[in-house]
């Protein structure tokens, strides 16, 4: 990271390469897939300069495996992928939520379904973040909208991973992804990072899955000689699995609610001219830029608009929404796909007033039609349209 601190032309793909590597991550296991494969060819160039290692594995559900395995072992540890491979990892990242191990799975978007458009943005693995793999489980996914924020948001998911012993998600869309800006980026040295809470004191009853009371149990560092047992099967403190109702119920409630516990930690947002605000749009990444620019022209029009951009997309900053859209006659959800964060959106503001202007052609949406949509709505006499769609 040396002499980063002078701008710098990058691309958004090797900013979360290098973010990752200043983060501390030693262990990169993937497999090629656009248009994620930059990220694997920046961390195979960097990472054994630092005494890191890098697998090109036999497929995705392999690559995730190895990074259980490795974090598991001590690592900080990542893979890189696109949606048919998020699709493929989706079993071992349910194994690493219910084992509590930290790891950091990127997903750069692409169109879809199947092996849909690889080269072309899109918005569609959403709803696949938050509930792709089986089960009840908790899930943080950041959502970053520019090379710089790629950066910072990689950092905090090794972060959030080592605190709170979970895999955490980075949704890039491929705009960002291949999108190259000039930043200015920290020395690694100024970097706040998190180290993973190892367990330490008596090893006798020790309990590797243990009701802390920050909810975060600590890790045992093999070789430590501390007892642990792991299994994706549901299990108690010990680690061992178990069926009875009142230690599966103990056992989940505390997965969910080490989530709620730290939503200081997780939660991040932008707020642009969100207070008075009659018309709130609701996007994220490369979308959210666009609704930045289409909320400021609206403005110059007189239009009461205003952006709330997640950069946390799971968990969604739901107060904050409330808020928001409380006095708001519409709240517009502009995104790439056909309308999945827009649910969630409408289950929190009412169907009523939550409006969709969805694309998926593999086109990015211009703030020209978010701007086209808010002064439909400014002019439409306070009704909402139910969710319905506006495309292009």
């Amino acid at each position: 990271m040396s002499n980063r601190t002078l701008p710098v032309n990058l691309q958004g793909n090797h900013a979360c390469a290098l973010a990752a590597i200043a983060a501390g991550c030693r262990f990169y296991a993937g497999y090629p897939i656009t248009p994620s494969s930059e990220v694997a060819e920046k961390m195979a160039a960097e990472l054994p300069a630092v005494g890191g290692v890098f697998v090109q594995m036999e497929d995705e559900i392999g690559s995730m495996g190895a990074v259980i395995g490795a974090s598991m072992g001590g690592a900080k540890a990542m893979t890189a992928t696109s949606g048919p491979g998020f699709s493929l990892k989706q079993e071992n990242i349910g194994y690493a939520a219910m084992t509590e191990v930290p790891c950091v799975v990127v997903n750069v978007m692409r169109g879809g379904p199947s092996t849909g458009m690889p080269t072309r943005p899109a918005q569609g693995d959403v709803m696949q973040a938050r509930w792709g793999t089986h089960g009840d489980h908790p899930t943080i996914a950041l959502a970053p909208s520019s090379v710089k924020e790629v950066f910072d948001e990689t950092v905090r998911a090794f972060n959030l991973a080592e605190a709170l012993r979970m895999p955490v998600i980075l949704l890039i869309d491929e705009v960002v992804g291949h999108l190259v800006e000039t930043v200015t980026l920290p020395e690694a040295t100024e970097l706040d990072l998190v180290e993973r809470k190892w367990a330490d004191g008596p090893k006798d009853g020790f309990q590797p899955f243990a009701v802390t009371d920050d909810l975060v149990p600590p890790m045992p560092r093999p070789g430590d000689g501390y007892r642990a047992h792991t299994t994706g099967l549901t299990h108690d403190e010990s680690g061992f699995p178990t069926q009875k109702p009142d230690k599966v119920t103990r056992a989940i409630a505390r997965l969910l609610e080490k989530l709620e516990r730290h939503r200081d930690l997780i939660d991040s947002y932008e707020a642009v001219q969100c207070d008075g605000a009659e018309i709130l749009v609701v996007a994220y990444g490369i979308t959210g830029r666009a609704a930045r620019k289409a909320v400021a022209l609206a403005h110059e029009k007189g239009i009461k608009a205003g952006l709330l951009r997640p950069v946390t997309l799971w968990p969604l900053p739901e107060d904050e929404l409330r808020r928001f859209a409380a006095k708001a006659r519409h709240v517009l959800v502009p995104e790439m796909n056909a309308g999945q964060l827009c649910h969630e959106v409408a289950r929190i503001c009412g169907e009523s007033k939550t409006v969709l202007l969805d694309r998926f052609d593999g086109e990015a949406i211009a703030p020209a039609q978010i701007l086209e949509r808010i002064e439909g709505l400014a002019g439409s006499g306070g009704k909402g349209n139910g969710g319905s769609r506006g495309r292009r």
